[in-house]
């Protein structure tokens, strides 16, 4: 086992696996350790996972079922396993559109009443590298307010669902969760804790990296631990949630939903880029002494669908994380929840 900084990823859904396959990359070089965590959103209503969510009460498993293959170890009897998995029923029938380890996952939660005692029981089956937690224990609603929709496009507009939010032709404000301050999975609060590298993004903004700040724990966790924060940026806006979003806005977007929020790295695709003086100064407003924005080619090559590639993540990772090695603990590594958080609780 490699002896490097412990690493903890928060997300969800494909931006979370393209994290975790590059740490696990990264781990295999020592670049951090073997004991890679997944902290992931557990609002998502849609498709497989929503319907089992609603007929079962349970997490949706989808995204924490992606987090688990994307650690899974490298050999023949792990890879039949995350194959196995993955695949998804096809027909018209019941099982249709059903991922395996969505089956799997929900029976296990089902039968033993414990949402991280069944994750680590298929982590154990596919040999898994690390650890794969919820962001809470209960299946939580993502609402936002939009504006753009109807005759009066400045009006604001209450939007409630993962997948609605995600698809809406307006321009999302601001976004929170329902319950409101829901309960951090005790778990995943440790992991943050006690790490020593937290990475936020990639991934669908306001529906899968925004919401770990909008649950209060897990927030006052990532912003008071001692660890290392790196932002990793999307290559593109996405078509509805973040439509014409430019690179600086998606910073500005967090610094508005968590105002304490203070990072020691952001990593944004070179090519995804076009004007690099906005970046830096929409990122110095959150960076904290010596931080910087680091610009690297993190694309995969084909053009059609933007997706982060592991290897150039990994390398990008590697030499942001060797150079914060070289420079001292950050003064406000660890604060006192501020007055801005207050207010933010207040509002949230």
């Amino acid at each position: 086992m490699s002896a490097g900084p412990a690493a903890v990823a928060l997300g969800g859904g494909h931006g979370l696996h393209a994290t975790l396959s590059a740490l696990r990359r990264l781990a295999d070089m020592g670049g951090v350790a073997d004991n890679v965590t997944a902290v992931v959103t557990v609002a998502d209503d849609g498709g497989s996972s929503g319907r089992l969510r609603r007929e079962l009460g349970l997490l949706p498993p989808g995204d924490l079922r992606m987090a688990l293959t994307a650690l899974a170890a490298d050999d023949g009897a792990a890879n039949r396993w995350a194959d196995l998995v993955q695949h998804r029923f096809g027909g018209t029938g019941a099982l249709a559109g059903h991922a395996v380890g969505n089956l799997l996952l929900a029976g296990l939660m089902d039968v033993l009443g414990d949402p991280v005692a069944a994750l680590d029981e298929v982590g154990a089956l596919l040999g898994l590298r690390g650890r794969v937690l919820p962001m809470s224990c209960e299946p939580l609603d993502i609402e936002a307010e939009v504006t753009g929709l109807g005759v009066q496009p400045t009006q604001p507009h209450r939007i409630r669902g993962q997948v609605a939010v995600a698809s809406t032709p307006g321009r999302v404000r601001r976004v929170w969760l329902r319950p409101e301050r829901p309960r951090a999975c005790p778990e995943a609060v440790e992991a943050v804790r006690t790490a020593d590298v937290l990475l936020l993004g990639p991934g669908s903004w306001f529906t899968s990296v925004l919401p770990h700040l909008l649950v209060p724990e897990l927030r006052d966790a990532v912003i008071t631990s001692r660890a290392r924060r790196v932002i990793v940026l999307n290559l593109a806006p996405e078509p509805g949630e973040t439509a014409g979003f430019s690179p600086e806005q998606h910073l500005a977007v967090l610094s508005q939903h968590a105002p304490a929020l203070r990072v020691d790295a952001v990593i944004a695709d070179v090519a995804a880029v076009p004007v690099p003086e906005r970046l830096y100064r929409a990122a110095a407003v959150m960076l904290s002494p010596g931080g910087r924005v680091h610009l690297a080619p993190v694309a995969a090559a084909d053009p059609t669908v933007p997706r982060h590639d592991p290897v150039s993540l990994a390398s990008a990772l590697g030499a942001v994380l060797a150079e914060l090695e070289s420079l001292p603990a950050s003064p406000d590594a660890v604060r006192v929840p501020s007055a801005a958080d207050a207010a933010e609780r207040r509002r949230t």
